[in-house]
């Protein structure tokens, strides 16, 4: 899974989604974010990839960041370009987000589930609530 922490960006698929963050343009940034919301909510009942759950989590992370009571993104793993001021609405895409990474099916929820994944469903969940403004 390379991953090695249960924060947003630690695991190889945030941190290359890091970089895709970094790439695009000033106005795209948001865009990309966005996508990453959409993919997950988009596969509806079917089965969720674990890699589009990762990048959907790094970019609730970033939206949360500009939240009240989120924290800033500081690991070496998230992009190191400034974002600007995200859209607001893009909180409510990535709730949904968020929500549907934590129900089945879902490869991520299956993998973290093998384990000990209580501490990172709290995590997901915390940053849920930022983004939901409670």
């Amino acid at each position: 899974m390379g991953t090695w922490d249960i924060g947003p960006f630690d695991n190889d698929t945030a941190a290359d989604f890091s970089y895709r963050v970094d790439s695009a343009s000033a106005e795209k940034k948001a865009d990309v974010l966005r996508t990453a919301f959409r993919e997950v909510t988009g596969t509806g009942d079917a089965y969720l990839d674990a890699d589009l759950s990762m990048e959907a989590i790094a970019s609730a992370a970033l939206v949360a960041a500009q939240c009240p009571g989120g924290e800033a993104v500081t690991t070496s793993y998230g992009p190191k370009e400034p974002l600007g001021v995200l859209p607001v609405e893009l909180r409510a895409e990535a709730v949904a987000a968020l929500d549907r990474v934590l129900a089945e099916p879902s490869e991520l929820l299956e993998l973290w589930e093998e384990s000990d994944g209580e501490e990172w469903k709290t995590g997901v969940r915390t940053l849920r609530g930022v983004l939901a403004g409670g």
